[in-house]
């Protein structure tokens, strides 16, 4: 059986994908459902090409049972289209970064945006917290978690 590949991208990798990716394994395990996906994260851009984490993210999903601790900071590349069945940006920044680097018309119906899944209708976007207080971090979790259930919804 083929396993659904998808992809969580933000700029740099550091927060907002890797909480992403963390909040979806922990939802699809819990679910009892971790063999039937591959998950990964990216940023567009390469600033932390091979960095844990920002600590704070890595702190915060701790805090609800969430592991990032053995992700790495990579950057999205054009092969990924062919590999991720789902490519979901956290913001219209990403997601138009992500339309600049895919090489052929025949995936755009791959790319989405994280909060197009989203029952909570006050945010079109996952906020990047890495300048914020740490109330960021907090909410970015919220705001993913609700993303991720209705994204498992959607693909199942």
């Amino acid at each position: 059986m083929n396993k659904t590949k998808v992809l969580f991208v933000c700029m740099g990798n550091i927060c907002r994908s890797p909480s992403a990716q963390g909040v979806f394994e922990k939802l699809i395990s819990d679910k009892g459902l971790s063999d039937l996906f591959e998950v990964d994260s990216a940023g567009t851009h390469s600033y932390h090409i091979g960095s844990a984490p920002d600590s704070r993210s890595i702190s915060f999903a701790q805090k609800r049972g969430i592991d990032l601790t053995t992700q790495q900071a990579r950057q999205a590349k054009s092969r990924d289209f062919e590999k991720f069945d789902y490519i979901i940006a956290m913001d219209d920044d990403n997601f138009e970064n992500l339309k600049q680097i895919c090489p052929s018309p025949k995936f755009d119906n791959k790319l989405f945006t994280i909060m197009s899944f989203s029952e909570n209708k006050h945010y079109t976007e996952i906020p990047d917290p890495y300048y914020g207080g740490e109330s960021g971090f907090d909410l970015i979790l919220d705001l993913l978690e609700d993303a991720c259930n209705g994204l498992l919804k959607q693909i199942l």
